[in-house]
């Protein structure tokens, strides 16, 4: 389907042409004809499937009309990245309309918050913001939302895993009643449908596949010991010169730091990113990564959704992720609009039974590689939850039997 189809206004059409979009994509397709209607949605579909413009372009459209001041739509996000990221794209669809807005988070400083204080009181259209945040402006008082009529929820899931539902319902008791409703979300938890059930009005619900990865992503695992993770992923890197652009996922900072420092020993063209790094710093590094001055980006969770950085040519998780749907949005990075790229698991035995639940949800067994020789054989494949942890349990509440009876003596 065409943009045209939608019957958008001719500005936003002209930028959708410049910024190269000719088809809609099919959560494009579902949602932005509701939302047009002006009704309440929730909508669930996979990372990389375009369903920030789902939402940015019906908003914009509607916008274009208004002449009130003040801020008009709130978009809540549960990370700076993607509040940064979304606030980009808003800017690229909206430069030919004149769309003002603002990205609202954590990390910055003094001159930032001021930034932030006066898009809040004197207005700026669209604001994207982290819940944390904005609830810290809204506790001082001054914060206006009385003209607020689109409320946009994305990756709520993600949201919620954080623990923001509390600070979400307290966002919203400042927000008019009478209002447009929309939630985005790459999966669809009961947490998520109990937020829905208390933010939304009637709301329709459109769907896309869920949980799996695009088609585009060719994925595979290497069975490892942890002592055989760092060797197997420096061969990985040097057997394939052509991935220009590699990006690698690991469970902790400290983690970060030592694949940083072991793969700039053979590629001085890497960089780690954490919540370690000042929000100026993150953002540098980024830029670097996706001007493809830096060729190997190290991560922690935090990038793992949100972030738009297209031609991608290889993901690693070096850690399995903790969550069955983290992985779809870490593989999620590469693939994106159509193209294609390689997603590769280091898989320990640990980490067997939980990567068996991700192939379960992602109804696939991914194939499974041989280790260089030279790095010897892996563990064999045994998905079955640890062992040694059940065993822990019962060995526990026996001594604790026992120390009660020692007490009672």
């Amino acid at each position: 389907m065409k943009f045209e189809a939608f019957q958008l206004n001719e500005q936003l059409l002209e930028a959708i042409s410049y910024m190269g979009f000719e088809e809609a994509s099919p959560i494009q397709q579902l949602a932005i004809p509701p939302i047009l209607e002006g009704k309440d949605l929730i909508a669930c579909a996979q990372t990389g499937t375009g369903k920030t413009a789902a939402f940015i372009l019906p908003v914009i459209n509607q916008t274009i009309a208004l002449e009130s001041e003040g801020v008009h739509t709130l978009i809540l996000v549960p990370t700076r990245e993607l509040a940064v990221q979304i606030d980009q794209e808003i800017q690229g669809i909206g430069y030919f309309a004149n769309v003002d807005t603002i990205a609202i988070y954590g990390g910055g400083n003094g001159t930032d918050w001021d930034l932030e204080k006066k898009a809040l009181t004197k207005g700026s259209g669209i604001v994207v913001a982290t819940p944390g945040r904005l609830l810290a402006h809204l506790k001082l008082g001054y914060v206006n939302f009385s003209q607020v009529k689109n409320l946009i929820l994305d990756e709520a899931d993600r949201m919620l895993d954080i623990g923001f539902f509390d600070d979400i319902v307290k966002i919203i008791s400042h927000l008019p009643e009478k209002r447009q409703s929309l939630m985005f979300s790459a999966t669809m938890p009961g947490k998520v449908r109990q937020l829905a059930n208390k933010i939304l009005h009637k709301p329709l619900e459109v769907n896309t596949e869920i949980s799996k990865p695009a088609e585009g992503v060719l994925q595979g695992t290497y069975l490892v010991y942890d002592k055989q993770k760092l060797p197997l992923l420096i061969s990985l890197i040097a057997d394939n010169p052509e991935y220009e652009s590699i990006l690698i996922f690991t469970s902790t900072k400290k983690n970060v730091n030592t694949i940083v420092n072991q793969l700039k020993k053979k590629e001085s063209s890497t960089e780690g990113i954490s919540s370690d790094l000042e929000q100026d710093e993150r953002e540098n590094v980024l830029l670097r990564f996706k001007s493809k001055k830096t060729r190997i980006l190290v991560a922690t969770d935090v990038l793992s959704r949100g972030i738009d950085i297209k031609d991608i040519h290889l993901v690693v998780n070096y850690d399995v992720p903790g969550d069955a749907e983290d992985y779809v949005h870490r593989v999620g990075r590469t693939a994106r609009a159509k193209s294609t790229g390689v997603a590769l698991t280091l898989i320990n035995e640990q980490d067997m039974y939980k990567f068996h639940r991700i192939e379960q949800l992602i109804e696939r067994e991914l194939i499974r590689i041989p280790l260089p020789k030279e790095l010897g054989d892996g563990p064999q494949w045994s998905p079955k939850p640890d062992k040694k942890y059940r065993k822990k349990r019962p060995s526990g509440r026996k001594r604790g039997n026992q120390n009660q009876k020692r007490r009672k003596k």
